[in-house]
């Protein structure tokens, strides 16, 4: 009899161990991996570095484009006057560039002075509403910094800001084109427009909210951050004709770069899935894992205890 009671109570045991192990693993399978390798190099957002720009006045991290042109669709010549702050904001300004200028108007661009690589690049900020002009936040580089021209894009249409453009360019490839209907205005009130750029994706939100993302080819150079606002031409079909209303203002609250970690790659490659503008994931899974831990010594001390209750009970009869 007491035989049966010890190999019911080493059963309990057992079942106690196996069953918050399995819990363990399922947890563990389910758990968000945070770092992604890319070459040599592993890319992790623990302890990311995060940069700040609140656009209320000038930063010396940042310079303004005065005095030449991009040409081609670009219908203006870069001036720093277009660049100024005002009620705590960053105004980016369309206007005309003075009594037979070519090209007529003059627009305002707003670039980091450093490079930033993977990360995530969030902006808020209100567009220009009016036919033929674009309002943006992108990452940039190109010839100019002897680099490949890659690209990463949230471009505003004047022509419909209840909609938002997202596109990239790798090595000059683009036709990376994804419109979504925002449901309002742009124009009308700031939001939050982000872009999450990693060496396998690139995934773009609306206030926080996943919106697309794009796996194919993805861009690799360390890249200036921009924002500009220019009106186009010879590009109609794409931003309907600038009719010459002018002036023209964007308005920028803030801008933050959170720039993940690269180190020597020492482990297999994993896929980040979680939404980085905000997750809960690794702290929901530490709480899973901690209750796991407990529960095998929560078992064990019912063994224990139960083993030793039944060892005096068996003594006391012999005596």
């Amino acid at each position: 009899m007491i035989r049966k009671s010890l190999l019911v109570v080493l059963s309990l045991f057992l079942f106690i161990i196996f069953s918050t192990q399995e819990v363990k693993a399922v947890d563990d399978n389910n758990t968000l991996e945070s770092d992604i390798q890319e070459g040599n190099k592993m890319i992790t957002k623990e302890n990311p570095m995060i940069y700040e720009f609140d656009l209320n006045a000038e930063d010396d991290r940042m310079h303004k484009a005065d005095g030449w042109s991009n040409g081609e669709m670009f219908n203006n010549t870069w001036r720093a006057n277009n660049v100024f702050f005002e009620d705590q904001k960053m105004n980016l300004l369309i206007d005309l560039d003075g009594e037979n200028a070519n090209p007529l108007y003059s627009g305002g661009e707003y670039r980091s002075n450093d490079n930033y690589h993977y990360g995530l690049y969030e902006v808020r900020m209100k567009p220009i509403k009016n036919d033929g002009v674009v309002s943006s936040f992108f990452t940039y580089t190109g010839p100019s910094e002897d680099n490949p021209w890659d690209e990463i894009d949230i471009e505003f249409l004047g022509k419909d800001t209840t909609s938002v453009q997202f596109n990239y360019f790798t090595n000059g490839e683009g036709e990376h084109e994804y419109s979504y209907e925002l449901g309002f205005d742009a124009s009308e009130e700031y939001h939050t427009y982000a872009f999450e750029w990693l060496p396998d994706s690139i995934t773009w939100f609306v206030d926080g909210k996943e919106i697309h993302t794009a796996t194919e080819n993805i861009p690799t150079t360390p890249s200036k951050v921009m924002m500009n606002v220019w009106p186009g031409i010879g590009v109609d079909s794409w931003l309907n004709e600038f009719d010459g209303n002018v002036p023209l203002i964007a308005k920028y609250d803030w801008f933050r770069i959170t720039q993940y970690k690269m180190t020597e790659a020492d482990k297999t490659e994993t896929k980040q899935t979680d939404n980085p503008v905000s997750s809960n994931d690794d702290k929901k899974t530490h709480e899973k894992n901690e209750k796991s831990y407990w529960g095998i010594v929560g078992g064990l001390g019912l063994f224990i205890g139960i083993g030793s209750a039944i060892y005096f009970k068996l003594n006391k009869r012999k005596k």
